[in-house]
């Protein structure tokens, strides 16, 4: 097994990520950019064998550490035998590796640290009668009162950005979970950054906001007040970033981690249909030796 580093542009990137069976945020080239951006040193790398190329990962460093987010992206059929081989031959550098991967992966050289999350992963590629059809019911008809009412949904630009950053900030501060700095947000692609919001009174109400990369999108931000709680906002709010998302070609919408804190937005995003798909256990990668 040979292990290619740092030799892949933007373009090879993001065409190879694409000719894999998967294509989350982590392991894109404007997350990576991003987080660079933050401080953390991004190599890229391609693992191949005699028989062509296996997967490609993008990690992040810093001091030692070698963390591995929602990879790697396999761009082949593998066993669990292998795909574990191959993580394990990332782990051999000088210091640690600690690795999430998209899926349940266990076995020998894999020490789980916190236990597996699940996604709820939105497939876009159905029809919009079908896809609305795919709602709780409750939720459609939530949807659908929202509706009658004539809220009115729109797109934001740079102001919406930061109304919506600075509301989110704040939320998080009393919430007390953690995320990505607003910085993060700023940095993404302008054409493919999505920020939806509603507004009454002259001021934000409920805002989300959404990063397109490749053929995925995900939602990384959200906010909502009072009236945009009682008026169910976000509701009509996805709806419409949905459609407008899939008109531009997206075919699988990640709404992000059913966090069991938070049952109110995970039962949210469970009401649209997606799919719960489980991650692999965040766990201490054991490097593969010579001899394994």
């Amino acid at each position: 097994m040979e292990i290619i580093w740092d030799q892949l542009d933007r373009t090879d990137w993001t065409a190879a990520l694409h000719g894999g069976d998967a294509g989350p945020l982590q392991q894109s080239w404007d997350y990576g950019a991003g987080m660079a951006a933050l401080g953390a040193r991004v190599r890229r790398c391609v693992v191949r064998d005699a028989s062509g190329d296996l997967a490609m990962v993008q990690v992040m460093e810093r001091r030692g550490l070698r963390v591995i987010a929602r990879g790697p992206v396999w761009l082949r059929g593998l066993d669990g035998a292998r795909k574990r081989g191959v993580l394990r031959g990332l782990a051999r550098h000088p210091g640690l590796t600690v690795a999430t991967p998209g899926e349940e992966l266990q076995g020998v050289g894999l020490i789980p640290l916190i236990t597996r999350r699940h996604h709820a992963l939105w497939d876009l590629t159905p029809d919009p009668i079908e896809l609305r059809a795919g709602l709780d019911g409750k939720w459609r008809g939530h949807l659908s009162l929202a509706e009658r009412r004539g809220l009115r949904i729109g797109q934001g630009g740079a102001q919406a950005l930061e109304a919506l950053i600075a509301a989110e900030a704040a939320q998080r501060a009393v919430r007390g979970y953690h995320a990505l700095p607003g910085a993060f947000a700023r940095g993404w692609p302008v054409d493919q950054r999505h920020v939806w919001q509603w507004r009454q009174g002259g001021q934000m109400q409920a805002g989300m906001l959404f990063l397109r990369h490749g053929d995925w999108a995900s939602y990384h931000h959200g906010w909502t007040g009072d009236a945009g709680r009682a008026m169910f906002a976000h509701g009509p709010m996805l709806w419409q970033a949905m459609l407008d998302l899939r008109a531009q070609g997206v075919r699988m919408l990640d709404l992000g981690c059913l966090d069991g804190a938070n049952p109110g937005l995970a039962n949210f995003k469970r009401g649209t249909g997606a799919a719960v798909v489980p991650l692999g256990a965040t766990s201490w990668v054991l490097p593969r030796l010579l001899r394994d």
